[in-house]
């Protein structure tokens, strides 16, 4: 059919998904069980959202819906591959995943937990696994120094102390 015979309000453009935080190919999704809490809670505000969508407009709601639904989507596949890890299977020993680390990194201190790609904050002092830094402590003990590069900087760092 040609374009001239199809009206304005007939072609809807198909709505932008944010996209959830990378992980990359052929990586395990690995989740503490706050992570995993947080990604349920999450499905269930946006069932909620979906269930309570009161748009006048049906070209809105519409919109609204397809947005909630690819949200939908990417979340349930993140559930879905989500992998627990429990701290009381970790290492007391090493720095894994789940670990409360406290570094010192050229001569200041400072202290992170390594957790899942959608637990990431670095606000928090959360740093996901797949983190440059997290990968260099990983496997490391109290009293193990790391060289770390970060651009074209190396940086040292110390570990000092690791909790779960």
């Amino acid at each position: 059919m040609s374009r001239g015979f199809v009206k304005e309000d007939d072609q809807e453009e198909a709505p932008i998904i944010p996209p959830r935080a990378a992980l990359p190919a052929r990586e395990t999704n690995y989740v503490t069980s706050n992570g995993l809490k947080k990604l349920k809670n999450e499905e269930e505000a946006l069932i909620e959202e979906r269930a309570s969508l009161d748009k006048e407009n049906d070209t809105e709601r519409r919109r609204a819906q397809a947005v909630l639904d690819g949200k939908l989507k990417l979340l349930r596949e993140r559930i879905s591959t989500a992998r627990l890890l429990k701290p009381e299977d970790q290492p007391a020993d090493e720095v894994r995943f789940g670990a409360l680390v406290e570094l010192k990194q050229n001569g200041n201190k400072q202290q992170f937990q390594i957790v899942g790609v959608d637990e990431a904050d670095v606000k928090k002092q959360k740093i996901a696994f797949v983190a440059p830094i997290a990968r260099a402590i990983t496997g490391k003990k109290v009293g193990d120094k790391v060289e770390f590069i970060l651009g074209n900087e190396t940086r040292k760092l110390e570990i000092l102390k690791i909790t779960y």
